[in-house]
Parts: C-alpha cells; sequence; structure tokens
C-alpha cells in the first residue's frame, strides 16, 4: 500500500505525508511500517519490516522517517495504540521541565565549582583541599547530567541520558541536604546561598519524583549495578567530607603557656624609685600555629589600708608586638618591660606591702581562619572611631567610666576574617575581629569579639557565653598566664644588693 493508500485505522489522508514522494509501485511483497502508541513524550516507535527505526512526534517526520529508510515502493503502515491523528507530543511541556531540571542541576553545579576553586587554591589544610577537587568532579558530574536532561526531554539521542540525569538530581539533593546541615549545625549567619540550596533541593527532588515516575532505568541493562556505585559512592564521599569538615578541626586543642615574673630590681641615686623589670613570655607548646590578637601585663601593688585594702595599678601596656602576629607550634616570644615604683616615703611612694605582676592574652587558631585584612595598623583611638562614624560598629564598652578621658578610653583593632575553607564561609558569612584595649583607671583590660561586619553588640565581661561561637567555631581562647607576686621589701633588699661580676642580665627575646 502506497502514500494513496488507506492506512490500518486511519482515513485517506494523503495531504499528511507531505515531503514523501509519492509512487504507485506494484511488486509481489510488501514492507511493513510499524507505528507503536505514544509514550509520555509524545514519542512513538516505529519499525520496518520488524526492525528498529527510530522515534517521531508528528505525521511529517514518519514521513521523512519513511524516506531515510528508502521506501520507495509500495509498503503498509500499521498504527497501534491510534491512527495517524494520535499525536499527543507537548513541547511546551518538555521544555518547561527539562529547562528546569538543566537549570537546578546548572545551579548545583555552579556551586560546587565556586567552592571547589576557591578550595583549591585557598583552603588551609590539605583534607580541605582534597574537599575542593571532590566538589569540582562533583560540578562535571552535574554538567553531564544538565545535558542529559536536555537530551532525555528533547531528542533522547543517548540511550541512558535518563538515568544520567537521576543520579545527577541525587546528586544535587545530597549536596543541598548536607549544606543545610551544616547551616543548622553550625549556626551559621543567613546568606544568600541559603536560598540557593532551598531552591535547588527542592527543585531536585522534583526532578527526581519526575524521572522515578517515568521509569529512566528500564533502557539501562543493569540499573541496580549503577544504583549500588553511586551508594557506595557517597557512602565513601560524605563521611570524608564530615569528617575532614567537622571532626577534625575539633580533634587536637592548642596549648599555650604564658609567664610573667620579676627581674632584679635597681634604685636610683637618691633610692626614691625602684625599677622593677618584668619579664613576660609566651610559647605555642601545642601543635596549632596561632594569631596572638593581642596582649596586657600589669603591674599591681597591695595597699593595706584599714578603710579599703586594695590593689593599685602601677604600670600596664602590650608586649606581644605587633598585634595579629603568629605563633608557630614551638615557637615562643618574650619581652622585659620596666616598671617605675615611687619608694622610701618621696612625695610620690605609696604604703605598697607587695608587689604583684601577671599578663593575658587572646589567641586564636591559625588552622579555621585567616586574617585578611591589615590587622596591625588597623588600630584606632575613640576620637578617630567617632569622626568616622563607628564607634559603635560593633558597640565598645561604656564611656562613663572614665568621663575626662574620652578621646582616649578605648583603643581599637578590627578586620575581616576568612574561614578555613570556602563551604564555611557559604556557611557563616563574612566575619569580622573586633578587639577592644580599654583604659580603665584601675584595671585596664582587652576583649575579643568576633562578629558579622556591621552587627551592633554589646559585651559583657562577666558572661561566659559571649564568646562560645567563636571559642566554638576559630578555638579563641583568653590566656591568663603564670603570676608573680613578691613583698616589696624583699624587691628593696633585692635592689640594694650589688650584683657580683658573675652575674650577667637576662638576654631580651623579640
Amino acid at each position: 500500500m502506497g502514500h494513496d493508500a488507506t492506512p490500518i485505522g486511519c482515513g485517506r489522508t494523503p495531504e499528511a505525508f507531505t515531503g514523501i514522494r509519492r509512487q504507485t509501485v506494484v511488486m509481489a511483497s510488501t514492507s511493513v511500517v510499524a507505528v507503536d502508541r505514544p509514550n509520555g513524550l509524545g514519542w512513538r516507535h516505529v519499525t520496518v519490516d520488524g526492525k528498529d527505526a527510530g522515534n517521531v512526534r508528528s505525521i511529517k517526520e514518519l514521513g521523512r522517517l519513511i524516506d531515510r529508510a528508502g521506501l520507495e515502493s509500495g509498503y503498509d503502515i500499521h498504527w497501534i495504540g491510534g491512527d495517524c491523528t494520535v499525536w499527543p507530543d507537548n513541547p511546551w511541556y518538555r521544555y518547561t521541565v527539562g529547562g528546569l531540571m538543566a537549570l537546578g542541576l546548572l545551579a548545583t553545579a555552579s556551586m560546587l565549582s565556586v567552592i571547589g576553586v576557591r578550595d583549591i587554591f585557598g583552603a588551609l589544610t590539605y583534607s580541605g583541599r582534597i574537599t575542593g577537587i571532590i566538589f569540582l568532579l562533583a560540578a562535571a558530574l552535574e554538567i553531564v547530567a544538565a545535558l542529559a536532561a536536555v537530551d532525555y526531554w528533547h531528542k533522547r539521542k543517548v540511550a541512558h541520558s535518563g538515568m544520567i540525569a537521576l543520579i545527577g538530581a541525587l546528586g544535587s539533593i545530597a549536596v543541598g541536604s548536607f549544606m543545610l546541615l551544616m547551616q543548622l549545625i553550625d549556626r551559621g549567619t543567613y546568606t544568600w546561598y541559603v536560598p540557593l540550596w532551598v531552591f535547588f533541593t527542592l527543585l531536585s527532588v522534583w526532578a527526581l519524583i519526575t524521572l522515578v515516575h517515568d521509569r529512566v532505568w528500564k533502557a539501562v541493562p543493569h540499573p541496580k549495578r549503577i544504583v549500588v556505585g553511586v551508594a557506595i559512592s557517597s557512602l565513601l564521599a560524605i563521611p570524608n567530607v564530615t569528617y575532614t569538615q567537622i571532626y577534625l578541626p575539633y580533634a587536637t586543642s592548642p596549648v599555650v603557656n604564658s609567664a610573667a615574673t620579676f627581674g632584679k630590681p635597681s634604685l636610683n641615686e637618691g633610692e626614691t624609685k625602684m625599677y622593677l623589670p618584668v619579664h613576660l613570655s609566651v610559647k605555642n607548646a601545642g601543635q596549632i600555629p596561632l594569631y596572638i590578637l593581642g596582649s596586657i601585663y600589669w603591674v599591681h601593688g597591695w595597699i593595706p589600708a584599714k578603710k579599703k585594702p586594695h590593689f593599685e595599678l602601677i604600670h600596664y601596656g602590650e608586649f606581644i608586638m605587633p598585634p595579629g602576629r603568629t605563633l608557630n607550634p614551638g615557637e615562643e616570644f618574650s619581652e622585659d618591660e620596666i616598671a617605675e615604683i615611687a619608694v622610701n616615703n618621696s612625695d610620690e611612694s605609696k604604703e605598697y606591702e607587695k608587689v604583684k605582676v601577671e599578663a593575658e592574652l587572646y589567641a586564636i587558631r591559625k588552622d579555621r581562619m585567616t586574617i585578611v585584612g591589615d590587622y596591625e595598623r588597623s588600630g584606632k583611638n575613640l576620637r578617630q572611631l567617632i569622626e568616622e562614624g563607628k564607634d559603635k560598629d560593633p558597640r565598645g564598652p561604656d564611656q562613663a567610666d572614665q568621663p575626662n578621658q574620652k578621646d582616649q578610653h578605648y583603643f581599637r583593632y578590627q578586620t575581616d576574617i576568612s574561614n578555613s575553607n570556602e563551604i564555611l564561609n557559604a556557611i557563616r558569612g563574612r566575619q569580622r575581629i573586633t578587639l577592644w584595649y580599654v583604659h580603665k583607671k584601675d584595671w585596664p583590660y582587652i576583649y575579643v569579639v568576633v562578629e558579622p561586619p556591621g552587627l551592633k553588640v554589646d559585651f559583657d565581661l562577666l558572661d561566659p557565653n559571649r564568646n562560645k561561637k567563636a571559642i566554638d567555631r576559630y578555638g579563641l581562647q583568653q590566656v591568663r598566664g603564670s603570676m608573680q607576686q613578691k613583698p616589696l621589701a624583699e624587691l628593696m633588699d633585692m635592689a640594694k644588693h650589688e650584683p657580683s661580676a658573675d652575674e650577667s642580665p637576662t638576654p631580651t627575646k623579640r
């Protein structure tokens, strides 16, 4: 039967076969073209004499397929599951579904690429850089899956495109769920990444449901093996990322030793002033490199007054310079300072019974973050901060306790930091270190806060949980060194003792 013949189950519609050459040739044998029922995408499978010829979505595509098959003589067309009027293809549906699937997979690939590239070149640990390579490989898989999704909903030239898209959707769900879980565990700052993770995770869940409904694995010879392979890869990758990103950063604790001791004092000619050397030292006794954000030492004298005995401030200052310097494992830093004390009932002398020296510093782990700004040169006093409108960014201490020293009430260091890897940067957003050096009359002090830039925060020295998040994330620690206390009378005896020829001054290490 040629084009003018009446197809089985279909009316005589020769106009429908536009583009197919019409021929009336009588032959003893006639080829049989079988057109199967349409599938969910509107495809109708075509065989010629029982051999696979392809898929078509319209009567015109069928005509072109018959031409390519070289049927120049009469043939019969057998319609199965619908005649020549049944072409249920919905291009807009296919383009929308395929486009959304590809969009979700490409969004995942984009995020994985950004994180992967930045971690390969910028992660602080070897495991972090390995994670970056894993993320780049996963991004490549998502790109292939996006291309497969387009093919599956368009031409289906690749036999396994549906299964590849399904694997990509599973990977996208795993990545999105992992990032959202990390966000909850770490209690990170709400960043622009969060809506992106929610979007492509929900989109990938929808894609997975759609592909499962289409039973895309039917075209794959051994789908169970592929599923098992993907599951094993995920079971290996997820624990590795969890181990390197969550467990390792918290498994090892830094050890910092600090001490403050007196040296041998001396007196001036009139013995009205004592010059008391103070030796201050800090050593990284652990295995973790550190940043020393700031330091302070105090020399106090004890006045045993009947009404109100108290310690009075004699001298104080910084002893680790510059602030923000690195202290590597095994490295030690020391400094010698001189405190001047009025003695022997001079005009400025006080009735000190004993003298005490102690020191304090703030350290933070260098393996969990990087100082990205010029912290050393970021110091500004209150007057400069007021002029710039930044005296409460974050909020500084209350100024009421020193109304006559407003311009010098506190000194502030501040700079941005970057986390140890890009995953944490995406979860936590930008973070900033602020250190206040507060010049309080009897007890000056330093205090550190780690917060997102611009966040208005107050701090409370009596609140033990104020810096809990920074302690958990970055190992921020307040280190109080060992202190020394001696009676003033003992120090006076030491000062009056003439040094022997064998005695030599303690070298100063800087």
